[in-house]
């Protein structure tokens, strides 16, 4: 199998691969980050064309619309027929569409898999992929995806998966401002960061993300995860799919206002929970010292 793509995500994904005993090949266009991979066994292929035309499953792991357009047509154009184009990335689903029409006229099977979780959630073993795609092309890819993440949620034969994914980075950013703002509120009124996170948690409001992110706001650990930058490109993305569709969405035309406020900050390349530091920096009580 192949994997095209080795960001953070795509790097932690192939790591999965190798571990599970997979022979991989490589490709990512910048090529020294395939060093770390090589060392391990992976073979690093020449170009996207070169890798789809020596396996069976291609996954790819990219970061917007216009890498998986141009990625997918070096692979379909390469690829043998019958063979599967999974791709994992957060792009739109008129982009994937194209994707799709593109694979069914060379006779490749396309799954389009968004996945749900970090790079440390890859390497616990707890990915969860969100599927879709015919049933068949899924069956022939599942061993591969198991060996990255064990949950996958077939959600239909299109674009499901897409909007899936989108509706999810809504909730999650949409819980990274609540957060922040409850944080500027307690902090002002003087309750420490870590008292209202730890009842936070442990309330009915205590979904999964807020543990995740409790310890690094605690010790002021902004390091990404998810920068304010891609999290403002999933709003976008959100946005244009609520206009195909005639659906109002007050709350993702305010999140990116402030996603763009917060970039324009100085905040892009932090993980985009440092909303809590764009905010809070508007606050009155910003001078005051805090106990956190």
């Amino acid at each position: 199998m192949g994997l095209i793509g080795l960001g953070h995500m795509g790097t932690a994904m192939a790591e999965q691969v190798l571990d599970a005993g997979f022979r991989l090949l490589v490709f990512n266009r910048t090529p020294h980050k395939a060093a770390s991979l090589a060392a391990r066994w992976a073979e690093v292929a020449a170009s996207a064309g070169d890798l789809a035309a020596r396996v069976d499953v291609v996954l790819t792991s990219l970061s917007n619309d216009e890498a998986l357009e141009a990625v997918a047509q070096e692979v379909v154009a390469a690829a043998r027929p019958g063979t599967v184009l999974v791709d994992m990335s957060t792009v739109s689903p008129a982009a994937s569409a194209r994707v799709a029409a593109d694979a069914d006229a060379a006779s490749v099977g396309y799954l389009r898999a968004p996945v749900s979780g970090n790079p440390t959630v890859v390497r616990a073993g707890k990915l969860s992929f969100i599927v879709s795609g015919p049933a068949e092309v899924l069956g022939r890819a599942e061993p591969v995806l198991r060996a990255i993440g064990p949950t996958i949620h077939h959600v239909g034969d299109a674009e499901q998966a897409r909007i899936v994914k989108l509706a999810i980075n809504l909730v999650i950013a949409g819980l990274g401002e609540l957060m922040s703002e409850a944080l500027i509120l307690g902090e002002a009124a003087g309750v420490t960061r870590i008292d209202l996170l730890e009842v936070m948690g442990s309330s009915a409001a205590g979904a999964p993300f807020v543990k995740y992110k409790t310890e690094p706001l605690v010790n002021d650990d902004f390091s990404a995860t998810f920068t304010t930058a891609l999290m403002e490109k999933d709003i976008d993305l959100i946005l244009d799919a609520a206009a195909e569709h005639g659906a109002q969405l007050p709350m993702a035309r305010e999140l990116k206002t402030l996603l763009r406020a917060a970039s324009e900050a100085g905040y892009a390349d932090d993980d985009f929970i440092a909303l809590f530091l764009y905010l809070r920096g508007a606050s009155r009580y910003r001078d005051q010292e805090v106990v956190r």
